[in-house]
C-alpha cells in the first residue's frame, strides 16, 4: 500500500511536465501560467509535508494515508474537468495536498509494519523505486493518452489507482501513532507556507512582468519576513515542526541544500525540456515522452542499483559523483539546436539520469545519519520538505530565466531573419504579454516561418542560460557534499 500510495503521489509530476505544450495550446496559457501549473502541485506538497507527518503521529498514520488518497482523487477529478487555467491549478493544488499527506504517511506505515531495521531498509528501497517508477511512467502514460484523447485524460489513471488503494487499505492497513506528547505546530506551519508560497509567487510573477512591481516586491518581502518568523517560532516551540537543532549539523544542512538543488534542477529541467521538444522541435507528446524516459528510467535503475553499493561506498562519494555527472550532462546539452536528433540527445539525458540516481538514494541516508537518533524521523521529513521546495522553485526559476533571456534576444533574431520593424514590434509585444507561445497565433502570413525560426533561436538562448545555471547549482552541491558530508557523525547517545 505504501508503494502504491507514493506512486499515485508522484505520477502527476512528469505526466504534466510532458503535457505542457498541449495544455498551452488548449488553454492559451502564458509561460508564467505554465510555471504555475507545475508549481500548484509542488507548493502544497512543500508547505504541508512536515505538518502532515505530525498529524499522522498525533491522530494516526492510516487516517493521513487515506486522506492523501482522497485528496489525490479529488485533484485528479477536478483537473479532468478543467476548461481554464484556474480550474487546472485547483486540481493540481488538491493533488499536491494529497501528495503531502502520502509521502510521510507511507514511510511511517512501513516503519510500523516492518520493525526489523535491515528488512525495513530493503522495503524503503522498494518504496523509493516506486517513487522513481512514477516519474518514469508519467511521460509514457501521458504520451499514449494524448495520442488518442484530450490532455485532460492524463489525470484519469490516478483515480482508479487511488480508489483501489483506499478500498484495500481499510481491512489490510493497521493504524498507528507516535509515542510521546508531540503536538501540532500551527504557527510554524503558517509561517513556512507563507515563506514558500510568497517566494515562488514573487519569482514567477517577477519573471513574467517586472521585479519592481509592488505586488512582486511585497511577495518577496513577505517571504523573507515569514522565513525569519519561522526561525523564531521553531526556536521557541515546545514541539517544533522542524527543530533548529537539526541545522547545527553541517552535514544535515548540506543534504537539505543538496536536496533542494537536485529537485530544483530535476523539475525545472523537465519544465524547460518539455517546452523545447514541443515549441522548438515540434514533437508530439509521445515522442517527447520517449526522450524524457531516458532521464527517468536511467535514474530509476541507478537508484535501485546504488542501494547495495552504499554499504561499501560512502554516501558523500556517491552524492558528489552524481552531482558532477549531472553538471557535465547539463553542460553537454547547451549545444542542442532545432535539428538535434534523439540519438544525439539520448546519451546526454541518460548521463543526467545516472547522476540523479546516484544522488537521490544516498541523500536521505546521509541526512538521517548526521543527526541524533531521536531526530532521525524529523531529519528524513525535513529532507523531503526541502526537496519539494526545490521542486516548487524549479519551474518558477527556470521559467523566469527562459522567458527573460528569450524575450531579450528575440528582436535581434527577428531582425536577422529579415522581419520588418513593425511586425517585430507586434511579435515582441505579444510575447511580452502572453508568453512565447503567442507567436503561432498572430497570423503573420508570409513571414510566419521566419518568425517561428527566430522564436526558436531565442528560446535556445533561454534554454542555454537555464542549463548553465542548473549546472552551476549542481557543482555548488558537489562542493557542499565534498566539504560537509565527508565524515558525518551521529550522536547516538542522545
Amino acid at each position: 500500500m505504501a508503494c502504491v500510495g507514493v506512486f499515485v503521489a508522484y505520477l502527476p509530476v512528469t505526466a504534466v511536465s510532458v503535457s505542457l505544450p498541449a495544455i498551452q495550446r488548449a488553454l492559451d496559457a502564458t509561460t508564467s501560467q505554465l510555471s504555475w501549473v507545475s508549481a500548484a502541485f509542488v507548493l502544497p506538497m512543500a508547505a504541508l509535508i512536515l505538518t502532515a507527518g505530525v498529524i499522522g503521529d498525533v491522530h494516526g498514520r492510516k487516517k493521513v494515508f487515506q486522506a492523501g488518497l482522497v485528496f489525490a482523487t479529488a485533484g485528479a477529478v477536478v483537473a479532468l474537468s478543467a476548461d481554464s487555467v484556474p480550474v487546472l491549478l485547483t486540481g493540481q493544488a488538491l493533488s499536491g495536498v494529497g501528495a503531502a499527506a502520502l509521502l510521510p504517511s507511507t514511510l511511517a506505515l512501513i516503519s510500523q509494519a516492518v520493525p526489523d531495521p535491515v528488512e525495513r531498509g530493503r522495503i524503503v528501497g522498494v518504496w523509493a523505486a516506486s517513487l522513481m517508477a512514477a516519474l518514469a511512467a508519467g511521460p509514457l502514460v501521458a504520451g499514449v493518452i494524448l495520442e488518442v484523447a484530450s490532455w485532460r485524460w492524463i489525470f484519469l489513471p490516478a483515480v482508479p489507482m487511488a480508489l483501489l488503494a483506499l478500498a484495500v487499505s481499510v481491512p489490510l492497513v493497521s493504524d498507528s501513532k507516535a509515542p510521546g506528547t508531540r503536538r501540532l505546530d500551527w504557527p510554524g506551519q503558517v509561517a513556512a507556507a507563507a515563506a514558500v508560497t510568497a517566494l515562488v509567487y514573487g519569482v514567477i510573477e517577477g519573471g513574467a512582468s517586472s521585479f519592481s512591481q509592488t505586488r512582486v516586491v511585497f511577495a518577496l518581502v513577505l517571504s523573507a519576513v515569514s522565513l525569519f518568523a519561522l526561525v523564531l517560532i521553531e526556536r521557541r516551540s515546545a514541539s517544533p515542526m522542524l527543530a533548529p537543532e537539526l541545522f547545527r549539523s553541517a552535514a544535515f544542512s548540506a543534504t537539505a541544500l543538496i536536496a533542494m538543488i537536485t529537485f530544483l534542477g530535476l523539475i525545472g529541467f523537465f519544465f524547460v525540456l518539455s517546452l523545447y521538444f514541443g515549441m522548438v522541435q515540434q514533437l508530439d507528446t509521445l515522442d517527447t515522452a520517449y526522450r524524457m524516459l531516458m532521464v527517468t528510467l536511467v535514474c530509476l535503475v541507478a537508484a535501485v542499483l546504488v542501494a547495495p553499493v552504499m554499504r561499501r561506498v560512502p554516501a558523500h562519494a556517491l552524492i558528489t559523483s552524481g552531482l558532477v555527472l549531472m553538471a557535465g550532462a547539463l553542460l553537454s546539452l547547451t549545444t542542442v539546436d532545432v535539428t538535434t536528433s534523439f540519438t544525439s540527445l539520448a546519451w546526454r539525458l541518460g548521463l543526467l539520469g545516472l547522476g540523479m540516481g546516484l544522488v537521490i538514494t544516498p541523500m536521505t541516508t546521509a541526512a538521517v545519519g548526521s543527526v541524533p537518533l531521536r531526530l532521525a524521523g524529523m531529519a528524513a521529513a525535513g529532507n523531503n520538505a526541502f526537496r519539494q521546495v526545490g521542486g516548487a522553485l524549479g519551474p518558477a526559476l527556470m521559467g523566469m530565466l527562459l522567458t527573460t533571456r528569450a524575450v531579450g534576444t528575440l528582436p535581434g533574431h527577428l531582425a536577422d531573419a529579415g522581419v520588418d520593424p513593425e511586425t517585430t514590434r507586434r511579435i515582441t509585444g505579444a510575447v511580452a504579454a502572453d508568453g512565447l507561445g503567442a507567436v503561432g497565433q498572430l497570423g503573420l502570413g508570409p513571414v510566419e516561418g521566419r518568425a517561428i525560426g527566430a522564436l526558436s533561436a531565442a528560446f535556445l538562448d533561454g534554454l542555454v542560460l537555464c542549463l548553465l545555471v542548473s549546472a552551476s547549482l549542481a557543482l555548488v552541491g558537489a562542493l557542499l557534499s565534498t566539504v560537509l558530508l565527508r565524515s558525518p557523525r551521529r550522536a547516538r547517545h542522545r
